[in-house]
């Protein structure tokens, strides 16, 4: 799986917030504690912001707090609020693609990793990430031998 920087960043952000919720952070306090280009940052908050993850406070004490409880957003909620659906290949999703002769059963291949994506990153809520009590099946996964 190859993650841009800018979901890196958005989801980076997000945990900050998570680990602060009583506090509205700015777009450079959020830049400053988690050594994210503040350029970039602007931009993704407000992704996550159209896409209800955060919501943007006005004032002198104002900044962004997350939308909902961090035990009720998940890591995979970040990711679609700025990179869009899981495992899509060439901007399609793989059940709506086509392959002949040898890549005939590519697109099972694609759908079967979405699959294993959505297993972990569905149930990962950004509380998880902080506390570090990740659910048992991530954990299994950790401790396995192919991780």
């Amino acid at each position: 799986m190859r993650l841009p920087n800018r979901t890196d960043y958005a989801i980076r952000a997000s945990l900050e917030l998570a680990a602060n919720p009583d506090t509205a952070l700015t777009v450079a306090a959020l830049a400053k504690s988690q050594l994210i280009p503040v350029r970039y940052l602007g931009a993704i908050m407000t992704q996550l912001r159209k896409a209800g993850i955060v919501i943007a406070r006005r004032g002198p004490d104002g900044g962004y707090v997350l939308a909902k409880p961090a035990t009720k957003i998940m890591v995979a909620d970040v990711i679609r609020a700025v990179d869009g659906a899981l495992t899509e290949v060439g901007g399609a999703r793989p059940e709506n693609l086509s392959y002949s002769g040898a890549s005939a059963g590519l697109a099972q291949v694609w759908i079967a990793i979405r699959a294993a994506e959505r297993q972990i990153l569905d149930q990962v809520s950004l509380a998880a990430v902080v506390s570090g009590k990740l659910p048992k099946s991530v954990i299994a996964l950790l401790k396995s031998s192919q991780a």
